[in-house]
């Protein structure tokens, strides 16, 4: 049998092949900005699993197009319980799926805060023993960039370079949201560090992670979490 992970965020398609081994093969990736070009080369199979934290119009267009070329589909949701993961939220709707899916792709690697870097700046963390202890969500520095635009048009959505004491309004604008995503995160690594009395390894997934990686301690960058989680999701639930 055939399977096809999808990842269907915000901005962008991702999708690869399940390999048998319960690991994503070759990520391919498509922004959905351009009309229906995105829904043209998707590939054939037996299954398609789809995660989707896409707007309602754009999940629809998607499973239109995989309908025709899967002969079954998975709109996969979060649950409370999954492979020896248990989340924190009592009611597992509010999770985002894409969150469920990047804490199912580090479960039994021990004590991991995971951040993803998107849209939005999620932070989760995962204990040794599979227990979601919780996290956060903020905007992340592009959607700050964006959202300081929109209400003042005189400062640059983009554009500007890190500095700790900036010299121009472009570079005080990058400084400024990105150092507000680095300061949350470090801040979470301390709490997570007084909370399980040791330090949790930093994961880091999503588009924008490679922003800040070069200013945050080690971590491990790991591009395509969602994809690894729905793969172990595939492999529990349908292979």
């Amino acid at each position: 049998m055939s399977a096809w992970l999808f990842d269907l965020g915000n901005t962008r398609l991702k999708f690869a092949e399940a390999r048998t081994d319960g690991s994503p093969g070759e990520v391919r990736a498509a922004a959905h900005d351009d009309g229906d070009a995105w829904l043209r080369e998707l590939p054939h199979g037996d299954a398609a699993c789809i995660a989707s934290v896409a707007s309602d119009e754009r999940r629809v267009a998607l499973l239109d197009a995989l309908c025709t070329r899967f002969g079954r589909l998975h709109l996969v949701r979060t649950q409370t319980r999954c492979a020896g993961l248990r989340i924190a939220y009592e009611n597992p709707r509010h999770l985002g799926v894409d969150r469920f899916l990047a804490l199912l792709s580090a479960l039994e690697a021990g004590d991991v805060l995971l951040v993803g870097i998107g849209t939005a700046l999620t932070i989760d963390l995962l204990d040794a023993d599979g227990l979601h202890r919780g996290g956060r969500i903020a905007p992340s520095p592009m959607l700050m960039r964006e959202a300081l635009h929109a209400r003042a048009a005189v400062l640059p959505a983009s554009g500007g370079r890190y500095a700790e004491f900036a010299d121009d309004t472009a570079h005080a604008l990058a400084s400024g949201c990105e150092g507000a995503a680095l300061a949350l995160i470090e801040r979470s690594l301390e709490q997570a560090a007084t909370l399980l009395g040791s330090h949790p390894q930093l994961w880091l997934h999503g588009g924008g992670a490679t922003t800040l990686r070069d200013r945050l301690p080690p971590h491990r960058l790991v591009a395509d979490a969602v994809l690894r989680g729905l793969a172990r999701w595939q492999a529990q639930a349908i292979a």
